[in-house]
């Protein structure tokens, strides 16, 4: 590799690095001749990373079934760079058995077992989607040219500097602002924790989820807990956390229901040796192994999140929205001032979900309603979503009540209600689960799968039609979390079969629920945490929390040091939203429309870019359905054109080989092959 090729760093090595670096391959042979040298920065196997690595439990699972997920820039995605068609996970697994798809290391016997059994609409376990990670990795490693040298560093990046290139320049060479004079190109070093020091021309930051330090309300729970000898788990993500402390037949209070709890569920039931036995009317009897803990759970909802839905559209096909569109969201830009994403834009979202939810009930069950569609289309289309008009037009149509779509009620599904004690929240709670299941792997409500995909679209639409920067500081904190919350609530919930086997553990005494609601105290007169709801009228004590969700996003708090680095030299900052009742701080590394680092006085990093869940930016996953105009993909062509763009006049990097570095396989066109098991041999 000539000592002046352009040298770009990816810190972090998981999939969303994977896509960056197969748009860089599809888009170089456009707008960068010559060679480069691309180091991935990663201490898991690379294309995995952390999250999707092979070493965790082989029981959990994605909450995508093997059809709907894809790495693949396809012909579908509106990107300036040219689509690479490819398998996905459910086209992968079938070329993998066929023999098609050879490149792939030795496999287990259960993965192999797994692979052969794979179907479009099999949840696979997240070991399987470890090995097609690391497949496509290595393919896109491949694509980039025998003049593209790719170096792997198992290791972990604690810094990033600025380096002095022009003479003219003195002392610390300033970010450029916008609408600032162009001062010449940046260039860094990146210190990894090893002690090899990268030189680059780009630097970007990809991460995904990062732990962080406890804030100050589970600090002090970790305190207490410490002091009376009791257990606590801080949010983390979950397969990480040493659940070994906690022991059989010991109350355990847990605070959250979503993916991390589903999580949970396994690693402290089957994990300890229980099983489920499949029983003949379709339910499931969990079997103890008598080493589980009893497990109290609540959260503010009082539920866990809806099933991933299993059935099939009967009515009219989906159609692209009518109401959330480009054109509207454009009406909207095109007016002075900030949008106000709950009185603009998600009236708009909700008409279109309603749209698409009535749309398959009538064309799909026209015996359950009394008008035409096309009748009932013309008037909803007619009316606003918060609206007299809208509310009589669905009561007059529509006789069953049950069938009304009511998003407020569906994001606070036990609002209101008072419930009659202990057995009343386990009668409610378990009825709510199985209704949940009946609806969304039956064969007769696919109009709840017609909601499924309107939010999917529109929660990946936003962020294609809306830029961040113009909404104001309430919206940019209502979509950071009232409305990626309830899309997760909605649409980004277990396999179906997670929610059985959570009823199956309750039927088995092993999991009660608290209720909405929850709030919980540490007691000290007693050594105890204390978990309650007044909507319940439960109050539950035990000498072991859990707080079952990733831990929140946070630059100054980062567990990452690479984070904290960027903080603390002034290269980065949290993004500080100003409302009308102060200045809140998101957690979240505040980064430009195009992705660049922007420091603390509003100075913009040219090349040194943030992408991923911890950034200000949309942030939209790593991978997705195949056809479906993915956001993640979007961003990852028009980042990779922008990165090459740079470096196609920045032929001057010095070598960024210089460094000494015992850890660093320098794969070229090849990465380290995963032996059987999924054990990498490095």
């Amino acid at each position: 590799m000539p000592v002046n090729a352009p040298s770009v760093v990816l810190i972090g090595g998981g999939p969303r690095t994977a896509g960056l670096l197969e748009r860089l391959a599809a888009n170089r042979p456009e707008l960068l001749a010559g060679p480069l040298q691309i180091h991935v920065v990663e201490p898991h196997t690379p294309g995995a990373g952390r999250i999707w690595r092979y070493e965790q439990h082989s029981g959990l699972m994605l909450n995508s079934a093997a059809a709907d997920v894809t790495m693949f820039t396809d012909a579908s995605v509106q990107c300036e760079g040219p689509a690479v068609e490819g398998p996905g996970l459910a086209d992968w697994a079938a070329g993998v058995m066929d023999g098609s798809i050879a490149d792939v290391p030795e496999l287990a016997p259960e993965l192999r077992r797994q692979l052969a059994a794979l179907t479009g609409s099999t949840f696979p376990t997240r070991q399987l989607q470890s090995v097609y990670l690391e497949w496509f990795f290595r393919r896109s490693v491949a694509a980039l040219g025998p003049d593209v040298t790719v170096t792997v560093h198992r290791n972990t990046a604690s810094a990033v500097e600025r380096v002095q290139d022009e003479p003219e320049h003195s002392g610390l060479e300033q970010g450029r602002q916008q609408g600032a004079p162009e001062q010449g190109p940046e260039r860094y070093r990146v210190r990894l924790a090893g002690g090899a020091v990268l030189h680059a021309d780009v630097v970007i930051a990809s991460l995904g989820h990062t732990d962080s330090l406890p804030d100050a309300e589970s600090a002090a729970w970790a305190g207490f807990a410490a002091r009376h000898g009791a257990f606590h788990a801080a949010p983390s993500y979950t397969t990480d956390v040493d659940y070994a402390p906690l022991a059989a037949g010991q109350d355990v209070i847990v605070s959250g229901m979503g993916l991390a709890f589903v999580d949970l569920l396994v690693l402290l039931m089957e994990g300890r040796g229980g099983r489920f036995e499949e029983l003949p009317d379709g339910g499931l009897r969990y079997l103890p192994s008598g080493a589980e803990p009893r497990l109290w759970a609540g959260s503010r909802r009082g539920v866990p999140y809806h099933s991933k839905i299993t059935s099939t559209l009967r009515g009219d096909a989906a159609a692209e929205p009518a109401f959330f569109t480009a054109d509207a969201v454009a009406a909207l830009l095109d007016a002075p001032g900030e949008l106000d994403f709950r009185d603009q834009l998600w009236p708009l979202i909700a008409k279109d979900a309603g749209y698409a939810y009535y749309r398959e009930l009538f064309t799909g069950y026209p015996g359950r309603v009394r008008i035409g569609w096309q009748e009932f289309a013309e008037r909803f289309s007619a009316a606003q979503w918060y609206s007299q008009d809208r509310q009589r037009l669905v009561t007059e149509s529509v006789p069953d009540a049950e069938l009304h779509l009511d998003l407020e009620r569906l994001d606070h599904p036990f609002a209101g209600r008072v419930f009659a004690g202990h057995a009343d929240v386990q009668a409610a709670v378990a009825a709510y689960i199985g209704r949940d299941l009946e609806l969304r792997t039956g064969p007769d409500h696919s109009e709840t799968l017609a909601l499924f995909i309107s939010l999917l679209k529109s929660y990946m639409d936003l962020g294609r039609l809306v830029p961040s920067e113009r909404l104001n500081a309430r919206s940019q904190r209502d979509v950071q979390g009232w409305w990626h919350g309830f899309f997760s609530f909605v649409d980004s919930g277990p396999p179906p079969r997670r929610l059985r086997e959570m009823l199956a553990i309750h039927q088995a005494g092993l999991l009660q629920f608290i209720g909405p609601g929850l709030e919980i105290e540490a007691a000290e007169y007693s050594g105890r945490f204390v978990a309650r709801s007044a909507q319940s009228g439960l109050t539950v004590s035990a000498p072991a929390l859990i707080e079952a969700r990733l831990p929140a996003p946070s630059v100054a708090r980062s567990a990452n040091p690479l984070l904290r680095q960027l903080h603390t030299s002034g290269l980065g900052t949290e993004q500080q939203l100003l409302t009308a009742d102060g200045t809140h701080a998101t957690g979240r590394l505040l980064v430009s429309a195009h992705n660049e680092l922007i420091s603390p006085v509003g100075e913009w990093r040219e090349r040194l870019f943030g992408v991923g869940p911890g950034t200000s930016g949309w942030g939209a996953g790593a991978f997705a359905r195949p056809g479906s105009n993915a956001a993640p993909f979007r961003e990852n062509d028009a980042l990779a054109r922008r990165i090459l763009n740079l470096l196609s006049g920045s032929n001057n990097g010095q070598d960024s080989n210089e460094q000494a570095d015992s850890e660093p396989a320098n794969i070229g066109q090849a990465v380290p092959q995963a032996a059987a098991g999924g054990k990498d041999p490095s």
